[in-house]
């Protein structure tokens, strides 16, 4: 196993271990199915530089007799590797719950971290079984994305300005960096600047523009009327998005 992983839980299987003996392959006549595999509710996985995610994992299938509990690994980029398991809580599905952490987690069984590297698709394997002991291992059974927190400002000035006058809007994005605990300047990514009225609920994308080397953003516009101007990332393979609070600006004749 990977020096960057967790192990939870007390049954571990290995990835790339292979079908365990008394394991029937997935969907063998006769025995367990395993039908799919649901993590995060479908949402992407986003993890920061401090705090513990949790996330559900929904193994979904069926046997004769029903399924009682099912092991579950999830495989990441560069070893990534985090696995538990959880009896079942109906006879068709089986919900683990998993926690990371871009920190390392001394005292722990395996103490391990994630690293940037490991931002990206992951996979997951499942073996359920049967109240009688029948088993069955689906390799790949299902994929998510554990993607790194990103954080977005803007700024714009000056503020109040004068009707027709040009308006500076700037702002900064970063992401979590899981190799140094911190959050560090996006650079070269595409992002919307937006604008919502005053007494509107809507933003509107007005223009686009790309991130310096520090993750810093610059636009000018024509300031024509109160509202709020915003910058809106809709984040990358390896990377959640992210939206900047809107800075109002008031329009003067």
């Amino acid at each position: 196993m990977s020096r960057r992983g967790v192990v939870v839980g007390t049954a571990v299987l290995l990835a790339g271990a292979g079908v365990p003996a008394g394991a029937a392959p997935a969907g063998r006549a006769g025995g367990p199915v395993v039908a799919g595999v649901v993590v995060n509710q479908g949402r992407d996985v986003v993890v920061g530089t401090t705090h513990d995610v949790t996330f559900p994992v929904t193994v979904t299938g069926s046997g004769n007799p029903a399924l009682t509990f099912v092991d579950v690994d999830l495989k990441g980029p560069h070893g990534g590797f985090f696995t538990t398991d959880a009896f079942c809580e109906t006879a068709t599905a089986c919900t683990t719950r998993f926690t990371v952490n871009a920190h390392l987690a001394p005292g722990a069984d395996d103490p391990v971290d994630l690293t940037d590297a490991q931002a990206g698709t992951w996979t997951v394997d499942a073996l359920a079984e049967t109240g009688d002991g029948q088993s069955v291992f689906a390799r790949d059974a299902g994929s998510f994305s554990l993607k790194r927190a990103a954080r977005l400002t803007a700024n714009a000035s000056p503020e109040p300005v004068a009707k027709g006058a040009w308006l500076a809007v700037g702002g900064r994005l970063v992401r979590a960096d899981w190799d140094t605990y911190r959050y560090t300047g996006y650079a070269g990514r595409t992002v919307k600047l937006q604008f919502r009225p005053k007494n509107s609920s809507t933003y509107t994308t007005v223009a686009t523009a790309r991130t310096n080397r520090a993750g810093d953003l610059h636009f000018r516009v024509k300031a024509l009327r109160d509202g709020y101007w915003r910058w809106n990332f809709a984040g990358s393979a390896t990377t959640g998005a992210a939206k900047a609070a809107g800075d109002y600006v008031d329009v003067r004749p």
